[in-house]
């Protein structure tokens, strides 16, 4: 065998070597990388997501038997409330027969087993459950209360009927709203003094109720009209919160009016202001309003005692509380009656006097 054939039998045996082994790869590509890391990260995000729905399976089915637990725990507990409660009452019940048989007593009367409170009058009509449970919900109710029969349930509902069929007083659209029929602008004089008879202090309330709304009225309208300037200032958004402020604290005053329980006191002066008031008299009504506010009593000033000797005028103090000031009474009389002086102010602009001299500073 000569060297050449030698040779190509060991290169023929190292190339089939070499193929048989196909060593891996020394390099990778970029888009083989990251389609293994994408792999990767999709299947661990499996993993945790497999790995969550088993734990919220597990928590719900905790859940589940835990509610479960409770709802036999309290419907054991309600039993054995019942129970108990069954047997004392049995108990009770066996001692009064015991009681009264011994004392001669009559017998005790069959006990009702409902248990729904009063029984119906006669007469009045029952409903089913289902469709009184219906009328309720209609009406915006609670269709049931804690603790509440069939028997309640049925009272409230009647109750809740009776009292929508039940006419109620209208209330005018005015500033302030009230039950009063307001009067014209014609019959608004007020008299000089406070009527005496009922029919005629209701018809006061309701001139004075229709004056001061007339006022209200004007005022919000005279703040409407007012270019856009000066609504957005500070003196424009003061004046209406002032108007605003004095609407809303004239309203105890206006259900006095309704109630009719406005005391003399009070309403003899606001019915001598609101008569100068519109004989455009204000400089009077101011007077009357400080009279009324301020009153006509002594007030202490300095030193009103000394040695053992009396002052003199000193009585004066302790006379009387005629002319003491309402204004000081509580907090709703201030309010109201303030309101009352910022409508006087605005009185004065809308329908200013004749007279020059009446106005007031």
């Amino acid at each position: 065998m000569d060297f050449a054939s030698l040779m190509s039998k060991e290169i023929s045996k190292t190339s089939s070597t070499s193929k048989a082994a196909e060593p891996q790869k020394k390099y990778l590509k970029r888009a083989e990388v990251e389609a293994q890391r994408e792999a990767a990260y999709i299947a661990e995000q499996q993993r945790l997501q497999a790995e969550k729905e088993e734990k919220a399976r597990n928590k719900r089915k905790f859940e589940e038997e835990e509610a479960d637990r409770n709802r036999e725990r309290e419907e054991k507990r309600r039993r054995l409330a019942e129970e108990s409660r069954r047997r004392r009452e049995e108990e009770e019940e066996k001692k009064e027969r015991a009681r009264r048989k011994r004392l001669g007593l009559p017998e005790l009367p069959p006990k009702n087993d409902e248990r729904d409170g009063t029984p119906l009058a006669d007469g009045e009509d029952d409903m089913l459950e289902d469709e009184l449970v219906t009328k309720l919900r209609a009406l915006g109710e609670p269709a049931r209360l804690f603790g509440e029969g069939h028997r309640q349930r049925l009272k409230r509902y009647k109750r809740l009927t009776a009292k929508s069929l039940t006419p109620q007083p209208t209330q005018t659209s005015g500033p302030i709203p009230t039950t009063l029929e307001l009067v014209p602008e014609a019959e608004m004089k007020v008299p000089k003094s406070v009527p005496k008879d009922p029919e005629g202090r209701a018809f006061l309330f309701r001139q004075l109720a229709s004056y001061f709304t007339m006022v209200l009225s004007e005022w919000a309208v005279a703040l409407a009209q007012r270019p856009d300037s000066v609504k957005q200032s500070f003196q424009g958004k003061a004046a209406y919160n002032g108007m605003v402020q004095a609407r809303e604290n004239m309203r105890p005053l206006f259900r006095r009016f309704e109630r009719g329980e406005l005391e003399d006191g009070i309403l003899e002066p606001v019915v001598d202001i609101v008569k100068a008031a519109q004989e455009r008299r204000y400089v009077d009504a101011n007077d009357g309003y400080l009279t009324l506010s301020i009153g006509k009593a002594a007030w202490p000033i300095g030193v009103t005692m000394v040695g053992i000797h009396e002052r003199s005028a000193r009585e004066k103090l302790h006379e009387s509380d005629k002319g003491a000031a309402h204004i000081m009474s509580d907090e709703v009389t201030r309010k109201f009656l303030q309101s009352i002086k910022r409508c006087l102010s605005f009185a004065q602009t809308r329908w200013p006097p004749d007279d020059q001299l009446q106005l007031m500073g």
